[in-house]
């Protein structure tokens, strides 16, 4: 199994590893520290042995990245690995946020239902059903949000399932969340957070975050 460096130090921009599987196109690594496309949140950007990752994708507990057809990589060649890291970052920043106004919206509003989420580097966003707009609740949650930020308090990532490779993030006296993504290390991080409403579709909400 791939050893997933990016949950026990994503702040790691490069790693020298070994290639493990190559099928064509599409090879596996030791280790890594490239994120892969999931629960929402997009991949990294980066490259491997100095070839651009076209994409990233998980397979199972594995995680398959894709390069041009003149690779020319070999099962157990070395190779480095390197991220963007303001990508990165911006995405860490923005999926923590995120999850804050999830976790807030939960607890407002009973019955809520989130039916999509996505977190770029540029904003995140979460859908919900909902028959009304949320915009008359932005000011609380932001308010709310904002001072669990400020706190600049230790996030705690850790295994909830090792063997399942299921994970964690954790707050002490605000929450502990299941979650696979990238985490910072402090909620401070995050800096200041912004929402704006987009209208989806009768009976749909959809928040948009940005961090500055």
């Amino acid at each position: 199994m791939t050893k997933k460096l990016f949950w026990s130090d994503p702040y790691l921009t490069t790693l020298d590893t070994h290639v493990t599987t190559v099928d064509g196109n599409i090879i596996m690594l030791r280790e890594t520290i490239f994120y892969a496309f999931s629960g929402g949140q997009e991949r990294d950007s980066g490259t491997i042995g100095g070839y651009p990752v076209l994409e990233a994708a998980k397979s199972g507990t594995e995680i398959r990245y894709l390069l041009s057809s003149d690779h020319g990589l070999r099962i157990g060649e070395r190779v480095r690995v390197k991220i963007d890291w303001h990508r990165r970052y911006q995405l860490m920043r923005l999926h923590f946020a995120a999850e804050l106004i999830l976790e807030l919206v939960y607890r407002r509003l009973e019955g809520v239902e989130k039916i999509g989420a996505h977190i770029a580097a540029d904003k995140a966003r979460l859908d919900f059903t909902w028959p009304e707009s949320l915009t008359p609740l932005f000011s609380e949650l932001t308010a709310q949000a904002q001072a669990i930020i400020d706190q600049d308090a230790a996030i705690i990532s850790a295994f909830a399932d090792e063997l399942q490779q299921l994970r964690t993030w954790e707050v002490q006296g605000f929450a502990r969340i299941p979650c696979g993504g990238t985490h910072l290390r402090r909620t401070g991080e995050v800096g200041r957070i912004r929402l704006k409403r987009n209208n989806i579709g009768r009976g749909k909400e959809r928040i948009e975050v940005y961090v500055d």
